[in-house]
């Protein structure tokens, strides 16, 4: 066995003894959730936990749990990697197959924490691929499979305006010819943007309802300033492109790894999931659903939640007493990526609100997320509580992941779509 599969294992067991430790003293903690969560005071861990279950798929008929009154079917198998949805007008469903790379190794931690996620699939080699998956016959399972764009960055958001689609690949945006009904793409990417590479990945988009901006989710370098913060310049933020003059400025600063967008209700209102920082605790801070302000700060490395101090960080007063509080806490290193607007209908029961994938953790003693999830919404706000749309994705003892839930998308069909990039599955969420 590897020097990494021999180290991913000791990791795996110090979990596992973390799990039996926490069963026999029965202490879980409450998780940090909702619009004024309880947020454990910080603990600075002088070692940071690893616990992640080993990655290990579906096999035969098992599926993940749907919540009562709905059921669930794999839409497409077999991908590699899967991690943002997006539909097209015509129904045709691209599927942005990639995955996060090996970074430098600077010491023991960095090995330790490499291992770990190389053991739950979390990096590897990126496919960099679009795939096309197209439900011709209308029975809920995708028979037409097209390598749709390849040869891209680690892809991850996908837009499309008029006759162009925009990918958001992770060292920028790239923009590409589109004609409906198309099941390749071969013409050669314009890029309009770029973006540093390495640490938070991800470059998800989402476009205004008048087509004119375009919006880039940008994560952090590092956990907090750890870097620098000039290495951090432009990271932790939302971008608007200017479609006509392709100009980007800043929309919104101070959030650490936003990653799912949606637009809420009214059209108007854009919200992001954001993965808050690392080392103070199972609970602390909660990950986060919040509305965007345009020039809104969220507090990202100075401070979380309602101007909590981090003390480990330089600080800025400043930027401190300007940070906005978010509108909905999800619980600590739940690893929320995913995001869509659920409109009536999709969940019976449930009601309007936002779907959630949340990924699930790998540094905190006690696992979170591994789950789809819903926050119902009234008067355009979260109205809570969170709510188990999709579960099973762990197996009893925690040691296995069957699945990994990242990012989600409402098909034509009014069905619910969950890429999961462990199962390598694109799940449907419909009534029973």
């Amino acid at each position: 066995m590897s020097l990494t599969g021999l180290v991913g294992r000791a990791v795996a067991a110090i979990g596992a003894g973390a799990i039996l430790l926490r069963r026999w003293d029965g202490k879980t903690p409450e998780q940090a959730r909702g619009s004024a969560p309880k947020i454990p005071d910080a603990k600075e861990q002088s070692v940071p936990t690893l616990k992640m279950p080993t990655a290990k798929g579906w096999e035969g008929d098992h599926t993940p749990v749907a919540a009562s009154g709905l059921k669930v079917n794999a839409f497409a198998r077999g991908l590699d990697h899967p991690r943002q949805i997006y539909t097209l007008p015509n129904g045709d469903v691209l599927v942005a197959e990639s995955c996060g790379l090996k970074g430098d190794i600077k010491s023991p931690f960095d090995f330790a924490q490499y291992a770990t996620m190389k053991r739950a699939r979390a990096v590897g080699e990126s496919a960099n691929r679009i795939t096309l998956l197209r439900d011709a016959d209308g029975d809920g399972v995708a028979e037409i499979r097209e390598d749709f764009l390849t040869g891209l960055s680690q892809p991850y958001g996908m837009a499309l305006v008029g006759s162009t689609l925009y990918v958001g690949n992770t060292d920028g945006v790239v923009a590409f010819p589109y004609e409906e009904g198309q099941t390749k793409i071969t013409a050669k990417g314009r890029q309009i943007s770029h973006y540093e590479t390495g640490g938070h990945w991800t470059r998800n988009l989402i476009v205004s309802a008048d087509q004119t901006k375009l919006y880039v989710a940008v994560g952090s370098l590092g956990n907090i300033d750890e870097n620098g913060m000039a290495k951090e310049e432009g990271r932790a933020a939302i971008h608007e492109i200017d479609l006509a003059t392709e100009t980007t400025r800043i929309f919104a600063g101070g959030l650490r790894n936003p990653v799912g967008m949606a637009w809420g209700p009214d059209r108007e209102t854009l919200w992001t999931v954001v993965n808050e920082r690392d080392g103070l605790g199972d609970e602390t801070p909660p990950d986060y659903l919040t509305s965007v302000q345009d020039g809104g700060f969220y507090g990202w490395p100075f401070c979380y939640w309602d101007r909590i101090v981090d003390d480990r960080v330089k600080q800025d007063s400043a930027l401190v007493a300007r940070a906005i509080t978010p509108d909905f806490a999800l619980g600590g290193h739940t690893a929320s990526l995913g995001l869509c607007w659920v409109p009536e209908g999709v969940l019976p029961g449930m009601g309007t609100g936002m779907a959630i994938g949340q990924h699930g953790s790998w540094n905190r003693s006690v696992l979170s997320g591994y789950k789809l999830a819903f926050v119902p919404f009234a008067d355009g706000k979260p109205a809570g509580p969170l709510q188990d749309v999709l579960t099973g994705f762990l197996s009893p003892d925690e040691k296995h992941a069957y699945g990994r839930p990242v990012g989600v998308a409402v098909a034509p069909d009014n069905a619910l779509l969950m890429a999961d990039d462990v199962g390598d599955v694109i799940w449907r969420v419909s009534p029973a």
